[in-house]
């Protein structure tokens, strides 16, 4: 009798352990629907309104875009960071001028943080810079695409991770969302980051970076369903592939590699806030639509913002974390990163 006890008590222990992990472990489909193209079109609007001034680094529509992006945050109940006191990282002026002397005010990388379940000292970085270049000859430059898609595909990732955590399901490994100041002037709030990390970079097992994800450029006039990726091979083959099969299996966009050669005279591996974690032997991969006529002009305006191309490829950086923060082992560093 004590041995049929003994073994009913068995079954039952792996039946409730078995039950736990097929819930832990869902599809991300249902969460990744969450991030639509109407919730990214009226976060866009206020992000790269003319409220913001361009959102010049250190200025006061810098400041006035961050503390939207932190009011957001709240909305979903998700907090700062563990080991912060606030949603700021301070970035001093000494910092932001010490290589080109642009004459900037202090600045702030604002951050949200998604503690994981089985793994939180194990660090998956979301980032994208919410800088843009403010205010020329009278004229406000919005940054809608350039970097207001990312800004916005930030939030919404994190919403979408806030939701699943919420129903029981949320990421085994920890989430930093980090929105990056001073890109515009040389990459300037990563590259503080990365000399300060709030979490210590060996525990950082992977950055996504979100830099212009919302129009077509013109090696892509037919149509919008594609995504330049750059880097998620320069590192780690695991994070090549936890790309691709993210894609095949819920996105469908065409992944085109053409600014990820080497050789490509453009280098943008090396022009976005990706290249400080990189650089810094963390498995890096930046999501990106290529350049258009409106690049860094007073015409980059939402109302040339492809939404739906937007959502989708803010769903495929969203299922790369989910893989990323829920599979067994980090990306190996299998490669020398040149």
């Amino acid at each position: 009798m004590k041995k049929v006890l003994i073994l009913l008590l068995l079954a039952a222990s792996i039946s409730c352990t078995s039950q736990k992990s097929s819930v832990s472990v869902v599809p991300p489909t249902k969460y990744m629907n969450t991030i639509t193209a109407a919730d990214l079109k009226t976060l866009l609007y206020i992000v790269a309104s003319d409220e913001m001034q361009g959102r010049e680094t250190g200025s006061s529509g810098q400041k006035k875009a961050g503390e939207y992006l932190i009011s957001q945050y709240k909305a979903n109940t998700i907090s700062f960071p563990k080991g912060a006191t606030n949603f700021y990282q301070r970035v001093p002026a000494s910092f932001l001028n010490a290589i080109r002397n642009d004459n900037l005010p202090d600045s702030e990388n604002i951050w949200a943080f998604i503690e994981g379940s089985e793994k939180p000292e194990e660090i998956i970085v979301i980032s994208a810079h919410y800088d843009h270049v403010g205010i020329k000859n009278g004229e406000i430059y919005n940054g809608a695409d350039d970097d207001g898609s990312g800004t916005v595909a930030l939030l919404e990732i994190a919403q979408a991770f806030s939701k699943a955590k919420k129903e029981g399901h949320g990421p085994k490994r920890s989430i930093l969302f980090l929105h990056v100041t001073g890109e515009e002037h040389g990459l300037l709030g990563s590259s503080y980051y990365s000399q300060h990390p709030l979490f210590p970079l060996a525990n950082t097992i992977t950055d996504i970076n979100i830099d212009m994800i919302g129009r077509h450029d013109e090696f892509h006039n037919d149509s919008s369903n594609y995504v330049y990726l750059i880097g998620s091979d320069y590192l780690s083959t695991d994070l090549y592939k936890i790309c691709e099969a993210a894609n095949k299996n819920f996105v469908n966009l065409n992944i085109d590699y053409k600014y990820n050669d080497r050789t490509d005279p453009n280098r943008f591996y090396y022009r976005s806030d990706h290249y400080n974690f990189a650089k810094n032997g963390v498995p890096s991969v930046f999501l990106f639509n290529g350049v258009h006529a409106d690049y860094h002009k007073a015409t980059d305006e939402v109302d040339k913002i492809e939404f739906d191309a937007l959502a989708k490829r803010t769903q495929l950086a969203f299922t790369i974390a989910w893989e990323l923060a829920n599979r067994e082992n980090r990306p190996v560093v299998d490669k020398s990163g040149s």
